[in-house]
Formats: C-alpha cells, structure tokens, sequence
C-alpha cells in the first residue's frame, strides 16, 4: 500500500493547499519565479503538510489557517533543501537537476532565500504568537544541525549521540512543528498539542534514520540520485556507524577516503558492498523501530477520531518502507 492511500481523504484539501503553495511562491523576478517553480513542480512527499492537516483534526478545523501553516512549514522546508544541494555539491534531487546544477550557486542561495522570506511572510496572518515564537526555534536549530553536519563531514570519531542530535536538527524538529502548529491553529489543548510534538519528533527520528538506510540499499533511480551519496559527502549516517565497529569494514573505510577527492565509482561499490555484509543495516532498522513504537505509544493518550487513526497508518506504513 502507498502512503498516499493513508489520507485519501485529506486530498481536497491537499490540493487546495498545493495551489497555495504555487501562488506563495510566485515571484515578479524571472529567475527566482523558474528556478522556485521548477523546485515546486519536481514534487515530492508533502508529508509537513500532511502533518498539519491530520494534527488539526485532532481539535477544530479551520483550513484557512491550517492552509497558511502547512504552506509555510513546506517552503520552509523547500528552502533548505536548495540550501543543502549547494554545501552537498549535488546535482540531483528527485531525479531532476538541483537549482544549484541549472543555475549555479549564488542563484541558488538567493532563491532559497526567496522562498524562506515567502514562508515567514506568508505565516504573519497567523496571530498566535506560539506559532511564530516555535517557528523561529526551529529555524534557529535547523540551521545549528546544518553546521554541525559541516563540521563533522569525514570526522570518523563521531559517536551515534552525534548523529542522533544532528538529524534531530535536521528532520525530526521540523516535522515535530508541523504536528504543533496544527493543532495550535486548531486548537487543542496544550497537553494534546505537546504530545502531537512528541509524535511527530519520534517519526521525524525514524522517517530520517530509513532514508539513511535506503541511501544503501536502493538504486540510483529509486533515490533519484547516487546510491551512497551521503557517505561520499562525507556524511556519517547510522547504518555506516553500526558498520564501524566491524574492523574490516572500518579498515576499508578510512583506506577508501584517504583521499576523498578521488574515490571512484568502483571504490564506492566495494565500500557498499562491504556495508552490506556488516549488522549494519539491521540495527539500524531497529533504532527506527525503537522510534515508532514511542510515536505510537505516545498517540495512545489522544482522542479517537480518523486522524488520530491515520497518524498511527503512517508510523506503520515509515516503519515498513524499503524503497
């Protein structure tokens, strides 16, 4: 089953808020409107989005505001994404050329620029002033676990406390706001609210840690770019890190980047291979495992409605996911 068939119901609503999302977006500038539409129209999961919806049912609906909130988190999103493609170099996302790889780099610091000034801008009709005070927060932490990834690119001392705090930064909060601002605007008990922020940190932990393991285990066509491109950035995910402690393939990883600007297609797939052969892709799976089960305990405590039932679907359909 796909993860769209989970909230079929919601998809009235989606595309209402993914026509906002055109409309936000537009710029008068010719550049900045091609480069941010082409960045809109490669797609993608909408699951921020998805987040608020299904967290606002949960209290009183309102979808003006969850439209002006779920617009926001995703271009915030968007906006680091473009961001992440210049520091990582890359030249795909999605299968598609990144802004970065069409545009060139400063064009594509200004329009992730663009689109993060359109998402703060957007979300001022909101009045609550827990929306924009949580906003700010997560902004500032997003950017705190952007550095820190910088920071620990080929650092092979990292422990898995590390990795943990930096995805935390770099998934699990923003997808945790989704979940609040939800039901702030919706008006849910602080209680409830606080718990939809504990689901949504628990799925945004196990969400990031598969997509880590899939950066192994799927080919470049499923992940629309190079299988194990976070490695030859020189970014330690969890199923490398479980893979360390196996001397061979440690060995075989410091050997292999010695010299990072000058690892081949081949040396690459050796190290995948070698990976492959460690415990390390199967502890991994159970570090997410460990993540959902605190997402769906945590459910126990809200309401029974078809939200709350489709929120327990989608930790079940992350926890299942293998490509």
């Amino acid at each position: 089953m796909k993860i769209a068939k989970t909230y079929g119901f919601l998809k009235k609503d989606l595309d209402i808020i993914e026509e906002s999302l055109n409309q936000v977006i537009h710029a008068r500038h010719a550049v900045l409107r091609k480069a941010s539409t082409e960045l809109l129209q490669a797609g993608g999961k909408r699951i921020r989005p998805i987040f608020v919806m299904l967290s606002g049912q949960i209290g009183t609906y309102n979808l003006d505001q969850i439209k002006t909130a779920a617009v926001s988190l995703e271009l915030i999103h968007m906006a680091t994404l473009v961001h992440d493609d210049v520091i990582d170099e890359a030249e795909l996302r999605r299968g598609k050329p990144t802004i970065k790889k069409s545009y060139g780099n400063r064009v594509a610091m200004y329009t992730g620029d663009y689109i993060l000034a359109r998402a703060l801008e957007n979300i001022t009709t909101l009045k609550d002033a827990r929306v924009h005070h949580l906003l700010a927060k997560t902004i500032v932490e997003v950017c705190v676990g952007e550095i820190e990834q910088i920071k620990d690119k080929y650092n092979w001392d990292q422990n898995l406390r590390d990795y943990l705090r930096r995805i935390r930064r770099k998934t699990a909060l923003l997808i945790a706001t989704s979940c609040k601002l939800g039901a702030i605007v919706s008006e849910v008990s602080e209680i409830d609210a606080n718990k939809l922020y504990q689901y949504g940190y628990y799925i945004g932990m196990s969400y990031q840690i598969i997509d880590d393991i899939l950066d192994f285990t799927s080919s470049a066509k499923q992940l629309g770019k190079p299988a194990g491109n976070d490695l030859l950035q020189g970014n330690l995910t969890v199923p490398v890190l479980y893979a360390m402690n196996d001397k061979s393939f440690n060995d075989l990883l410091k050997k292999t980047f010695q010299d990072p600007d000058n690892v081949s297609e081949n040396d690459l797939t050796n190290l995948l291979n070698a990976l492959k052969n460690t415990n390390g892709i199967e502890k991994s799976y159970k570090l997410s495992d460990l993540y959902l089960q605190k997402a769906l305990k945590v459910l126990e405590g809200l309401p029974n409605n078809k939200a709350k039932y489709t929120l327990q679907d989608i930790a079940k359909y992350i926890g299942k996911r293998r490509s």
